[in-house]
């Protein structure tokens, strides 16, 4: 089995998101949803012995964190998926829930509940597998032995609502004054690209000096990415017809889900 990196050569969560207003539990069920599972895996995490502020790589392992060699090599596939929900420390965990409140609460209304579980999921499952693709294709090195990072948190799956954002405040169907869109939609880009910008700045800082904190920049970059494709072929569903948004809901799930399912197929035939 390969060695493994420090928690610290995992994911990093966002600095700052969007703020929304606040908003019930029934007004927006996915994003409190998905804020619930992610505190009961830490809280259960920490019930079990984990250190809650800085837990070791084992325990992360133990957790379902994600790891090139325990996915490509011991077909763990399961962690490309429950990776997302475990986090690297409390200060990881609430930087990360911080920003998935804030981008969920305006996403939800425009995806529907549904459809923000959906790209939750799926675009932090892309920044997994493309995190895992990296890491394999360019291991590193400790002490002269493969060493593959390990990676865990919810930021790859926050990029992902962000990007969806993006493209669906750009719809002309929404029945929000156009300035009021603009400043929504700035504001998710400048969220984005200032994270990415911190993100790439902070890893290439540690390449450096040779220690510090690694940011999964291919987990950002790749839930960003997929949001945006997610988003292409949908309409939002306040301002557009029901059976419209069901449809292209549908056709965007459709699609991403294969493209994940070949991209997958693609990372297993890797020479090990």
């Amino acid at each position: 089995m390969p060695e493994i990196l420090p928690p610290d050569a995992g994911y990093s969560a966002p600095q700052e998101a969007p703020r929304r207003p606040r908003r019930s539990w029934a007004a927006s069920p996915a994003t409190f949803t998905l804020l619930g599972v992610n505190c009961l895996v830490f809280v259960a995490m920490t019930l079990r012995g984990v250190n809650p502020m800085s837990p070791n790589t084992m325990q992360l392992m133990s957790w379902g964190a994600d790891h090139a060699g325990a996915v490509l090599l011991g077909g763990e596939w399961w962690r490309i998926v429950t990776a997302m929900f475990v986090h690297v420390g409390l200060l990881h965990l609430a930087t990360n829930m911080w920003c998935l409140w804030n981008l969920g609460l305006l996403a939800e209304p425009l995806m529907g509940s549904l459809g923000l579980l959906s790209v939750y999921v799926l675009t932090g499952a892309a920044g997994n597998l493309l995190s895992t693709m990296v890491n394999f294709v360019w291991p590193m090195r400790d002490g002269g032995a493969i060493a593959f990072p390990v990676g865990a948190g919810a930021s790859g799956a926050v990029f992902g609502i962000a990007g969806a954002l993006i493209v669906l405040l750009k719809s002309q169907r929404l029945p929000v004054p156009p300035v009021e869109l603009k400043k929504l939609r700035r504001s998710v880009i400048y969220f984005a690209a200032i994270n990415l910008v911190i993100g790439g700045s902070i890893s290439f800082g540690t390449s450096v000096i040779g220690s510090g904190i690694r940011i999964d920049n291919m987990a950002h970059l790749g839930g960003f990415t997929c949001g945006l494709l997610f988003a292409a072929p949908m309409v939002p569903r306040l301002g557009s017809a029901r059976p419209l948004f069901q449809s292209r809901l549908r056709i965007a799930v459709g699609m991403v889900v294969g493209l994940l399912v070949l991209f997958g197929f693609f990372l297993a035939q890797l020479p090990g």
